[in-house]
């Protein structure tokens, strides 16, 4: 096990390498970069010369070739600061700088990253709480009323849109019981060092953007645990311990409902990304302070550094979330073997 984690975490080196080159090159294919705006405001502004133009681009680094930018951003290419050649990039814990923000990315993503945690870890929570009984229910009563309603609401929830949700909840919120549900917090505690009372805040103003973010994941956990339980339930060695009379309560907690959960843990390195990008827009509907209206506003200036490291920091729990995803399911099914094991 431990040289299989070990081996795991070297791989991960290669892959986040691969992942940060293409997150580069796709925020620097639309044609432009973030000084062609400024720039041409500058310019009908007639405060934009020449000189000052090369000066601005010189200045954001945005004069050099896209590979120098990228191995720049990464690390691997020395910049020259107070007359020394240095590297400075993510290696080195440095993510580049904002042009928007005019601020180092780490001092923007920082700012947002906390409430970011927070929203994304209740609401897989939400979705893991909330999945798991219904799933067992819907199996267990199968073709049952209940089992066709939970059926047909879990097909609402993947069809409904969470933007769609969020607006219906906003409007039912404020038209029918006056209630203003946008925000993480009270406009009070907005900008104030946290206390009890911004805390208790931020916890009631989590419950709506929670269940909008994760209806669909929460739907789509629902069906995909109802199937694979299904599939164990009618399996020979369940009949037959049914049979011998086994209890039905210990002959589903045994062996059916372990082995069908291995997709549902399996499943823990996807939701990171999916919760992070399902919760950019109705970040942005919901009015939160997150990390969804920073990705979106700095891809539409094209503040490449400040994308990118975000973009590489969802890359990051995900190769994570993969590995804890594939060790928990090493420990829930002996069946599956790991590192050197798995060749014998």
């Amino acid at each position: 096990m431990f040289g299989y984690i070990v081996h795991r975490l070297f791989v991960m080196i290669p892959t986040l390498l691969v992942i940060s080159a293409l997150v580069f090159i796709i925020i620097q294919l639309p044609p432009g970069d973030y000084l062609t705006t400024m720039i041409n405001e500058l310019r009908a502004q007639g405060e934009a010369g020449q000189d000052k133009i090369a000066f601005l681009r010189k200045e954001y680094g945005l004069d050099q070739p896209m590979v120098v930018q990228y191995l720049t951003w990464v690390g691997l290419w020395p910049t020259e600061v107070n007359g020394e050649y240095v590297f400075n990039g993510m290696l080195q814990g440095y993510f580049g700088y904002s042009f928007a923000e005019d601020k180092p990315v780490a001092d923007v993503i920082g700012e947002r990253m906390f409430l970011t945690f927070v929203l994304n870890f209740f609401t897989i929570l939400f979705i893991y709480i909330v999945a798991f009984p219904i799933g067992v229910y819907s199996a267990v009563r199968q073709y049952s009323v209940g089992d066709y309603g939970l059926t047909f609401i879990g097909y609402l929830g993947l069809a409904t849109p969470n933007f769609l949700l969020a607006l219906i909840l906003l409007y039912v919120a404020k038209s029918q019981f006056g209630v203003d549900v946008g925000g993480l917090m009270d406009e009070e505690y907005i900008g104030q060092p946290w206390s009890i009372g911004k805390a208790v805040s931020v916890l009631e103003h989590l419950i709506v953007p929670v269940i909008v973010i994760g209806t669909s994941g929460t739907a789509a956990m629902i069906r995909r645990l109802r199937a694979n339980l299904l599939d164990e339930l009618h399996k020979q060695y369940v009949i037959t311990a049914k049979a011998k009379g086994l209890p039905p309560g210990k002959a589903l907690r045994k062996y059916p409902l372990r082995m069908s959960l291995n997709p549902f843990i399996a499943d823990i390195g996807n939701l990171i990304p999916d919760v992070v990008s399902g919760s950019a827009i109705v970040s942005v509907v919901l009015g939160l302070p997150t990390t969804g209206p920073m990705l979106l506003n700095s891809l539409i200036n094209q503040d490449i550094y400040l994308a990118g490291s975000f973009l590489m920091f969802v890359a990051f729990l995900t190769v994570v979330g993969m590995l804890v995803s594939d060790l928990a399911l090493a420990l829930l099914d002996p069946r599956i073997r790991l590192g050197a094991e798995a060749s014998k």
